[in-house]
């Protein structure tokens, strides 16, 4: 089983690639929606007691959590120190399952892959990326976005270009959602016929 670890900027168009995969039947783990799940079960006791005030009515309120992050943007570091031993037992569950049911190709969905040492748990990497103008248009067009909020998730981010000189394979969203889509239809047959050896 080839284990991709799928990886890209925010406002690359990561979470599309991702769907892109599911249509073509590969399992894909997303690390942002286990976070989400987490904060309505496992992990609300040990969020609430790091950061007191943050859980609301039995789940972590993700936007209490996030001003409180954005005064204290040191505490990242705690947080994921919280979440990260939690979405790994998710995965490794995950990656069990499909080896079990003999899955030849899955994906895992990691937005901090690269800074997180998550590619050293995959066989192979690729980028969503796209020009910095798009993505820039993109993140600034979501509903409570703004120039600091922006700032900040960029700082956290290793840079495109570093991540695209990093990883195995690169899609590029620039083009359009067929564009792109042609590009995963031609990375999952390479990768399923095994030829996925070279980048």
């Amino acid at each position: 089983m080839i284990v991709l670890g799928l990886t890209g900027s925010i406002g690359t168009g990561k979470s599309t690639t991702a769907e892109m995969f599911r249509s073509l039947g590969v399992p894909v783990h997303d690390a942002d929606a286990t976070v989400h799940a987490l904060y309505r079960n496992e992990a609300v006791g040990p969020v609430g007691e790091a950061f007191p005030g943050v859980v609301e009515n039995g789940a972590v309120d993700r936007k209490a959590l996030a001003a409180h992050l954005a005064t204290r943007p040191e505490d990242f570091q705690r947080l994921e120190a919280t979440i990260h031993p939690l979405v790994r037992r998710k995965e490794t569950i995950f990656l069990e399952t499909q080896r079990a049911a003999g899955a030849p190709l899955v994906v895992l969905d990691i937005p901090l892959l690269f800074e997180t040492g998550g590619d050293r748990r995959v066989d192979k990497t690729v980028v969503v990326s796209c020009d910095p103008e798009t993505q820039r248009r993109r993140v600034l067009a979501r509903p409570g976005m703004t120039e600091e909020k922006f700032a900040m998730l960029l700082a956290r981010q290793i840079p495109d270009a570093e991540k695209r000189a990093r990883a195995d394979f690169v899609v590029n969203t620039d083009n359009g959602l067929e564009a792109a889509r042609e590009q995963v239809e031609q990375l999952v047959e390479r990768l399923r016929r095994g030829n996925g050896a070279d980048a």
